[in-house]
């Protein structure tokens, strides 16, 4: 057969016809139910996308603990409580359903004065209408009211029996904030508060609220009833010790109000913090400044800050008198809820200023002094210097005392230390770096060592609102020589008790300013260290050897509180004053570091209007010595507490 004889199979007129008949039917189905979708079922459709939408509603996060550095000793923490919130299914803007919510509220407050009648925060039915909201002035229209917090074990039962009369009500768990009821480090563990008091008045809950609109993760959403950290270490570290928020996905309608039931996915745990802060060192500082107060006639408040020479650590830092966070009233605490990097003016209706916590250092800055002089090559360790119980500035021969106008005769730099003499400082360093350098360029050679030993400048601590220090000898009202020879020996600049101690360290590590630390492990929920704070030098000074064994040799001004002390240590006692007759105050200033040949521990103390520092600061020094030595060791065997209660024998 050939090609030309092969039969070729066509399809059929008849099979093209169904075809194409098929396809028509199907495509017209599809028109017509476009077509009817489209304006039958479009408005309603349309409708049901615009009343029906799913909101989450945050749930706060359990906020992380703050231990002492034991990592044993809860410092804060959150503690679960029930509460009881009610979900509004009406709207009650409209205020002929007023009455149907002012049943339930009278109904709710006879419950809870049923069931826990001794409860000093009972609302009363006036008060549950208010937490209500029931105009939404506060919270959106399916948001949640919280009526009560920490409900009792019969509350709670009546309220999961009674869910049928009272739809709209949920028991939910949440955690309330408490410290350590001792009252540890209170100004430096910080407080909480309520979001929607700070999301207008510190910088970082202002932008978390303004990013709020857009933030699409719901477990960095924020609640108006959530605790955030406001100062201290709560506020420091909010991100860390906040966790995640959980939420509730609802239907909500048109009307913005809930529909159907809540799914409810639970919060995260935050993060927890391990302090530099022992409890045991802490409490002595705490009660040492405390017995100083109630002693001393002037004063009113101390400060001090301990701090570990190596690492940085501050193993104490105390600021008294204190509060209760858990108890927290403003009006009660505003002179005192600041701690030692900050500035505070207690209250005194004649003189505001009073006993201010930022003050003059005193004789405590003539171990620097005469390190710069020695740096600067103003005098050798070897020279001698004729103190005659003054010094003389100006043409008009104005003298300038020595404390007690004590005559010291002929002294080296060293004695000059010990016996703490003005006169020194002023012709030796004072005048001296002015006719090296000239007027202003003396006084920015000054500036530059002061802020290398951290002295007007941030240390780095770990806290909030750290205050940098008041500077007088950059006034220039008053002459450079003036303002020279009075810094020269602490009267013309005011430094906060945390850069006194980083100062102090500086002088017992012979020249590396460590950046101070109350926090050394960050973990997670389940105890895994996710974060270490390790010491960090912020910067060095290049001082000779023998200039730094000079000033150490110098620092052994005799201070009877440490009688008995069983190690070798250096220090230097101050008493700064300010103002003149009547109004004049004199702080005492204290600082030490032990033991002498290898330093383990650095201790400032101030004692605004404690008069000399060797008789007010000096003895709160002794006893944060001595509990360190008890719990770390100064020589690095711990000590232990000695057995008081034992019978001598």
């Amino acid at each position: 057969m050939t090609e030309e004889d092969t039969p070729v199979n066509k399809p059929s007129t008849a099979r093209l016809n169904l075809f194409f008949f098929a396809a028509f039917v199907i495509f017209s189905i599809l028109i017509f139910r476009l077509a009817f979708v489209q304006f039958v079922e479009g408005p309603e459709l349309t409708y049901m996308e615009t009343s029906r939408n799913t909101k989450d509603i945050p749930l706060a996060p359990v906020r992380g603990p703050i231990y002492d550095a034991t990592g044993e000793v809860a410092l804060a923490y959150s503690e679960p409580v029930q509460s009881l919130y009610v979900l509004l299914y009406e709207d009650y803007r409209n205020d002929e359903r007023r009455q149907e919510a002012e049943e339930l509220a009278h109904d709710l407050a006879a419950v809870f004065k049923q069931f826990n009648p001794g409860d000093k925060e009972q609302p009363d039915a006036e008060e549950i209408i208010t937490r209500l909201d029931l105009k939404s002035q506060k919270a959106h229209g399916y948001t949640p009211r919280l009526v009560k917090s920490d409900l009792n074990t019969k509350e709670i039962a009546y309220f999961m029996e009674k869910k049928a009369e009272y739809p709209g009500a949920m028991v939910l768990e949440e955690n309330i904030r408490k410290y350590d009821p001792d009252g540890v480090a209170v100004q430096v563990i910080g407080y909480t508060r309520e979001f929607k008091g700070q999301q207008e008045n510190l910088k970082k809950y202002i932008e978390i609220s303004k990013a709020e609109a857009t933030e699409r993760d719901p477990g960095l959403r924020y609640t108006q009833q959530e605790k955030v950290g406001v100062d201290g270490l709560e506020f420091q570290y909010q991100e860390e010790l906040r966790g995640r928020s959980g939420y509730q996905s609802i239907d909500i309608n048109s009307r913005n109000l809930p529909e159907g039931t809540m799914k409810q996915t639970p919060p995260e745990k935050g993060y927890s913090l391990v302090s530099t802060i022992n409890k045991e060192i802490q409490m002595a500082a705490q009660e040492a400044i405390t017995d100083e107060l109630r002693r001393l006639p002037k004063a009113i408040t101390g400060y001090a800050v301990a701090m570990e020479v190596d690492t940085g650590n501050v193993v104490a830092m105390a600021s008294m008198p204190d509060y209760d966070p858990n108890d927290w009233d403003y009006d009660k605490i505003k002179y005192v809820f600041r701690n030692g990097t900050t500035e505070s003016f207690p209250p005194n209706d004649a003189k505001p200023s009073r006993a201010e916590s930022v003050v003059l250092l005193g004789s405590v800055i003539k171990p620097l002094s005469v390190l710069i002089g020695l740096k600067e090559g103003l005098f050798t360790a070897g020279q001698t210097y004729h103190d005659q119980g003054y010094a003389v500035l100006g043409k008009d021969g104005r003298q300038v005392k020595n404390s007690h106008s004590a005559y010291n005769g002929s002294i080296t730099a060293r004695r000059a230390i010990e016996k703490s003499s003005n006169a020194f400082m002023i012709d030796m360093v004072g005048k001296r770096l002015l006719s090296k350098y000239g007027s202003e360029k003396g006084i920015d050679v000054w500036h530059k060592h002061m802020q290398e030993f951290g002295l007007g400048v941030s240390t780095g601590v770990d806290l909030p609102n750290e205050f940098l220090g008041r500077l007088e000898y950059t006034n220039k009202d008053e002459s450079a020589l003036t303002r020279l020879a009075f810094a020269s020996f602490g009267q013309q600049a005011k430094y906060t008790t945390m850069q006194l101690a980083q100062y102090t360290t500086m002088l017992a590590n012979k020249g590396k300013r460590m950046e101070p630390h109350l926090v050394k492990e960050i973990r997670d929920a389940d105890g895994n260290v996710v974060k270490e704070i390790k010491p960090k030098v912020l910067n060095e000074v290049d001082f000779a050897d023998a200039h730094w064994n000079e000033v150490h040799k110098g620092m052994v001004t005799k201070v009877s509180s440490f009688d008995g002390f069983p190690y070798d240590y250096a220090r230097k006692t101050g008493t700064s004053e300010q103002g003149t007759g009547p109004n004049k105050k004199e702080n005492g200033v204290f600082i030490a570091f032990a033991p002498r040949d290898n330093p383990k521990l650095a201790v400032a103390v101030v004692v605004p209007e404690g008069g000399f520092g060797s008789v007010s600061a000096s003895p709160i020094a002794r006893k944060i010595f001595d509990a360190y030595d008890e719990v770390y060791g100064l020589d690095g065997t711990p000590k232990g507490k000695k057995d008081e209660g034992k019978d001598n024998e």
